[in-house]
């Protein structure tokens, strides 16, 4: 089949990016699960931009570039801080309802990071509003087709151009291609490398992974975000508690209810979110124990907690867990990746025709550490300058055929339970070697375990019939050794990437660039 522009993912970047394009030709959207099923969904917290009469664009600038480590790309900070209020009215005109105070204002959050209130949010279930209303334009615009439940297994490039891509149907196990003039990939992030993450299971790095395979750049891997604070219990699966919590006051404890963050930094449960990560790990590596403990108890009135924080409230109570009463027990957890597929202003990688906007791309924006609320602005922003760029180009390219996909010798499996053991045995060792904070030891360690278990993965991967586990476990593996060998590379401690064998800062920023073959 044939589309104008192949959009792969159902968040916030493909959806914008699907409403933009859908102007100037057809377009088709691909989700390997449900259209709901993304990262942006579980979004809490907000979106930052700056609306406030006492705040200023350079402010939010200069909180990005020190959040950034010195590794921002400051043209692009410029370009994305000053579109916000632009970006954000699209969002209301689309039909977003931001919470607002009594007087009618927009009620503005304050995050670690930010030196003003800026976070525009619906109270904490920010990403679910978003999501649930870009859905429904897109339903409304007939040059749009939706497919669920299909995966793509590769891109197709040639002469470094990229074609489209072959895709499993997983309702009926059928593979097919598409050619498309333009592909953008969206798939978001790579949390499922980690035993724990905020992020939903769909998150398993499938974009960087492909990209990397047809010949693009790849950026500054090593910089994995883990978000200081997500639900510690044995039945509550990559539940994240909001950062707007320590926004409106939440203190950290440990187990004996003394607090620590002082220690640490002088802003405290504000400080960024690499500080307050590291010094979570530090504390229970230091008692022993499996978590800390937030608490917004015993500095918030119930009715607040309940009006301000809806979602973590009704979570919390379903394990037995009273916000309003009793501190939460918290857990870093992998969160935001601030590598990814190298891209320019445009969204347009270094293969002809392949974009990547989101969570799956490298800008620039966030250097070596996401300020929060910047990603959804981000994807808004990429999403718009995209299309820009592509609007003229419509008649300059035209749909080419490749080869169907072909399955030569390949049976179906009998051993599933390789890809078990072996997306298990990943998530482990990148926890433990390659987490929050790491050694040149880990590393090498991790290096060794990645490059059996990829000739593994690959044997695999071409002895039997493909289907979507099989797919993301490749993809999951690829990335880990991306962002191993990233880390390696990387000779200091610099933002979220903290080597224990490199403890200080270069004095030459420089960003880590991967690409075929290794």
């Amino acid at each position: 089949m044939k589309t104008d522009f192949l959009i792969i993912g159902t968040g916030v970047s493909g959806l914008a990016s699907a409403i933009k394009l859908s102007k100037f030709g057809s377009v088709l959207i691909l989700s390997k699960e449900s259209i709901s099923e993304t990262n942006t969904f579980y979004a809490q917290g907000g979106i930052a931009c700056v609306w406030d009469k006492n705040d200023s664009f350079e402010s939010h600038i200069n909180d990005t570039i020190i959040a950034g480590d010195d590794l921002c790309d400051k043209t692009v900070v410029r370009n994305v801080i000053t579109q916000a209020p632009e970006r954000l009215q699209e969002l209301i005109n689309w039909g977003i309802d931001f919470t607002k105070e009594k007087n009618g204002f927009y009620e503005l959050g304050q995050e670690g990071g930010h030196s003003r209130r800026r976070i525009f949010h619906v109270n904490d279930l920010t990403g679910k509003a978003v999501q649930n209303a870009m859905i429904s334009k897109v339903k409304e615009l007939d040059n749009i087709e939706i497919r669920e439940h299909n995966i793509v297994i590769n891109l197709f490039g040639k002469d470094r151009v990229c074609l489209g891509a072959y895709v499993l149907d997983k309702k009926n196990s059928e593979i097919y291609s598409i050619s498309a003039k333009f592909t953008i990939l969206a798939t978001g992030g790579v949390g499922k490398i980690y035993v724990y993450t905020s992020n939903p299971d769909v998150a398993s790095g499938d974009g960087v992974a492909m990209a990397y395979r047809v010949g693009a750049t790849i950026a500054n891997m090593e910089f994995v975000q883990f978000h200081p604070t997500c639900l510690y219990h044995p039945f509550a699966k990559s539940f994240l508690i909001t950062e707007a919590l320590r926004g409106e006051g939440a203190i950290l404890k440990d187990k004996s209810g003394k607090t620590f963050m002082e220690r640490y930094h002088k802003l405290k449960e504000l400080a960024p979110r690499d500080i307050v990560s590291r010094a979570i790990d530090a504390e229970l590596k230091k008692s022993g124990d499996d978590y800390v403990y937030l608490d917004i108890a015993s500095v918030k009135e119930p009715g607040f907690i309940k009006e301000h924080f809806p979602g973590v409230y009704e979570q919390c109570l379903k394990f037995d867990i009273d916000i309003t009463k009793e501190p939460i027990p918290v857990v870093p957890a992998a969160h935001y990746c601030c590598g990814g597929v190298k891209v320019d202003l445009n969204g347009q990688s270094d293969i002809k025709n392949l974009f990547a906007i989101g969570e799956v791309s490298y800008t620039g924006l966030h250097g070596a550490n996401r300020l929060a609320s910047n990603s959804i602005l981000e994807s808004l922003t990429f999403a718009h300058n995209c299309s820009e760029f592509l609007k003229d180009k419509m008649n300059s390219v035209k749909n080419e055929s490749f080869p169907q996909w072909e399955s030569g010798n390949a049976v179906d499996s009998t051993e599933a339970v390789v890809i078990s053991q072996n997306w298990d045995e990943i998530r482990r060792f990148m926890w433990n070697y390659v987490g929050i904070v790491r050694t040149d030891k880990r590393l090498q360690r991790a290096k060794k375990r990645i490059n059996v278990l990829l000739d593994e993965i690959n044997q695999y991967y071409w002895d039997f019939k493909i289907s979507s586990d099989l797919v993301e476990l490749r993809n999951l593996a690829t990335v880990a050794k991306i962002i191993i060998v990233s880390a390696i590379s990387r000779k200091e401690s610099r933002g979220i990437h903290h080597n224990l064998d490199y403890p200080n800062k270069s004095n030459i920023p420089r960003n880590t660039y991967i690409r075929v073959p290794w």
